[in-house]
């Protein structure tokens, strides 16, 4: 394919240098003179492993070409990759300025041409960004509209500097962001033959995407610093401890935990929390993120009762009390504390609990349901059809495949409210609301 790639700072040398070693012509486009002079010398303008090989290897090939001449790469090539700087503002939000301003050079040079031409956005841009700032002045500077005189697409990168290159031909994904299987077809074929698995994803979520990897990194980083930073002040050895924590695979480091739902709760997690953070106090260590888990667990909570509240309605059916499935355990429950908050705002409340119904006749909880919670407990009902009989609003709080046929009879006038994202969601009559999908 030919291909011109704007901005020729750290993605866009990494970017152009690689696909034309993957059998692609490449157009580097930059308004820097410099930087254009540098690869038409066959060098490379960044320091960054093995990449002045790949540039004067396939500069001299002829396979690599660079201008400062937006209208002269567009006309040569099929493909531009948007690759240019995002920099922050004083006030931490996101500069789209030299996105913007490339894509209404890149959509005059398309008015002029009789083909179809794609534009890839690749740098890191917040969801939405592309489609409400992008497009518009895309179909505005071109005079064509999207789907018939050029496709968009979006396609983040994953490259780390000083491994960009290994990093470019063994990815552990490649996402591709389109609203039509043509374009993402076109976009895929770029990196046809690299390993790691492809993912084909809306706009938006491929936007996103880009921004959960590099915040979990930074989770990452910090969460290790405050475990090493406690460690220290304990006497115990750091390295060591986070030796042992990354070899669970299964629980630590693995998808477990990071789907969006609900708060957590327990008996384990609430309380470790708060005792490791008084263990930092008491060293007189400031750990922010571990202090912060709390009052954001309490946050999603009170997101949930604001959403409750804001459907209008009095009547709710709550499925499931305890803090998961398969268990009695109300202690910390996050779903005890919104149902309390709930019935504090004046809620008609019905609770259907298998597990906790047993509970108060035979289980470990059954002391704490009679003296912490009686108030709960007596809403408890025995059968899952008297409590969707009641309800105006359904608050689903964990799966279990005994609640999915009542969910199925529920009327297009009542409402789902989703803790947990249940499989059955496309199957009821109900209109539907996730807490945060």
């Amino acid at each position: 394919m030919r291909i011109s790639i704007f901005g020729l700072g750290y993605v866009g040398c990494v970017s152009a240098a690689c696909l034309c070693e993957s059998g692609h012509e490449v157009w580097g486009i930059d308004v820097d003179q410099t930087k254009v002079d540098f690869l038409l010398d066959g060098k490379s303008p960044i320091v960054e492993k093995d990449l002045p090989e790949l540039i004067a290897k396939h500069r001299a090939a002829g396979q690599l070409n660079a201008t400062t001449s937006i209208e002269d790469a567009v006309a040569n090539t099929e493909v531009a990759l948007i690759c240019v700087g995002t920099p922050s503002l004083p006030s931490g939000a996101l500069n789209t300025e030299y996105a913007r301003r490339v894509c209404e050079q890149i959509g005059l040079a398309i008015r002029k041409l009789d083909r179809t031409f794609t534009v890839v956005v690749r740098s890191t841009l917040l969801p939405g960004t592309t489609r409400r700032e992008l497009l518009p002045i895309l179909e505005k500077s071109s005079g064509k509209t999207a789907g018939q005189g050029f496709q968009l697409g979006y396609n983040p990168e994953f490259l780390r500097e000083g491994t960009a290159v290994a990093d470019f031909f063994a990815p552990p994904k490649t996402v591709v962001g389109a609203e039509n299987h043509a374009t993402a077809e076109l976009i895929s074929a770029l990196y046809a033959g690299l390993p790691g698995e492809f993912h084909v994803a809306k706009i938006e979520e491929a936007e996103l995407v880009k921004y959960a990897d590099n915040v979990f990194h930074a989770v990452k980083v910090v969460f290790g610093n405050e475990i090493g930073a406690i460690a220290k002040s304990v006497g115990v050895d750091s390295h060591r401890v986070m030796d042992i924590f990354c070899s669970d695979t299964k629980l630590n480091l693995s998808p477990y935990y990071l789907k969006p739902g609900f708060a957590f709760g327990g008996s384990c997690l609430p309380k470790d929390v708060r005792a490791l953070s008084a263990c930092a106090r008491q060293q007189n260590l400031s750990t922010p993120m571990l202090y912060s888990l709390m009052g954001s667990n309490e946050e999603h909570v009170k997101r949930s009762a604001k959403a409750l509240q804001g459907f209008g309605k009095k009547r709710l059916g709550v499925l499931g009390l305890a803090f998961k499935a398969g268990t009695d355990d109300l202690r910390e429950s996050p779903v005890v504390e919104l149902v309390e908050t709930l019935l504090g705002k004046g809620f008609d409340i019905k609770i259907y609990d298998r597990n906790v119904s047993l509970a108060r006749l035979m289980g470990a909880n059954k002391r704490f349901i009679e003296t912490a919670i009686p108030h709960l407990a007596e809403l408890l009902v025995s059968n899952p059809n008297e409590l969707a009989s009641h309800s105006e609003v359904v608050l689903v709080t964990y799966r279990d495949e005994e609640f999915y046929p009542v969910l199925k009879s529920l009327s297009s006038e009542q409402i789902v409210y989703d803790l947990a994202r249940i499989p059955v969601a496309d199957n009821i009559h109900a209109e539907y609301h996730g807490v945060c999908w």
